[in-house]
C-alpha cells in the first residue's frame, strides 16, 4: 500500500538510544531506592513518556520521585548520547528513499522536543527533519499508548489517519498507532514480534521496511 505519511517513532527506530537510556533510567531508579533492572526498564518504560515513570513508582510504592528527577535523568542521558549515540543502521537510506519517492514523513516520540533534537544532532539525522515535522508527547499531554500523539501528528501534516503508516518498536507505541486507526510496522531489533501485538507487519532490519512502504 502506498501511504501518504510515514510517522517514525524516535528512540530505537531512528536513533539507537533505548539501551543507553534504559540502562541509565534503571540505574537512577535503583539509586533512589526503587530497585530496577535493565529488563524491568524495557518492560515498563520503553516507548513511554517520563510521566509514566512517576506514575508507576507512585502507584507501586506510594512515594514520589524527586522534583528534579526529570532534569537529572535527561542530563545523564544527554551526556551519554554525546559519547555513545548512533543512528539506527540503515535509517538514512530509508529516509533518502522516501524523499526520492516524494513520500512525506515525520517523527512522533514520547520523548521531549529537546531529547529528539539532541539525538538527531548527535547522529546527524537533523538534516532529514524540519522543525515542523517533529512531534512530541509534550504537544498533546498524553503519551503512548494513547493515540493522541499520532493523531496530532497526522492532523498537523494534513493527512487522514487511515492514510498513515507508523514505524514503532515498543508495545506502547504499537497500541497507540492501532488506537489511532493507523497501520503500524513493528521493528523487532530489540522487541520480539510476539510483544508487538497488533502490528500490521514486522521487520528486523531497516532494509526490509522499504518493502512495506511502497
Amino acid at each position: 500500500m502506498r501511504y501518504d505519511l510515514i510517522i517514525f517513532d524516535n528512540d530505537g527506530v531512528l536513533v539507537d538510544s533505548e539501551p543507553i537510556s534504559n540502562n541509565i533510567l534503571a540505574g537512577y531508579l535503583t539509586e533512589l531506592g526503587h530497585p530496577t533492572s535493565y529488563d524491568d526498564s524495557l518492560r515498563d518504560y520503553m516507548g513511554a513518556a517520563v510521566h509514566r515513570v512517576h506514575d508507576l513508582v507512585q502507584e507501586r510504592t506510594g512515594r514520589q520521585l524527586p522534583e528534579n528527577f526529570d532534569e537529572t535523568l535527561h542530563a545523564r542521558i544527554f551526556a551519554a548520547f554525546e559519547r555513545e549515540l548512533t543512528p539506527v543502521a540503515g535509517v538514512a537510506e530509508v529516509l533518502g528513499k522516501l524523499v526520492a519517492d516524494g513520500v512525506p514523513y515525520c517523527v512522533a516520540s514520547s520523548g521531549t522536543h529537546e531529547r529528539i533534537r539532541v539525538g538527531q544532532l548527535v547522529t546527524g539525522l537533523d538534516e532529514w527533519f524540519e522543525d515542523s515535522w517533529i512531534f512530541s508527547a509534550q504537544d498533546v499531554g498524553h503519551g503512548k499508548p494513547a493515540p493522541d500523539l499520532f493523531l496530532y501528528a497526522a492532523e498537523q501534516m494534513g493527512v487522514p489517519a487511515d492514510r498513515c503508516a507508523v514505524v514503532e518498536d515498543s508495545p506502547l507505541g504499537v497500541a497507540a498507532a492501532r488506537a489511532a486507526g493507523m497501520d503500524v510496522y513493528g521493528f523487532t531489533a530489540m522487541t520480539p514480534a510476539e510483544r508487538l501485538t497488533g502490528a500490521t507487519g514486522f521487520f528486523s532490519d531497516m532494509g526490509e521496511l522499504q518493502g512495506f512502504l511502497v
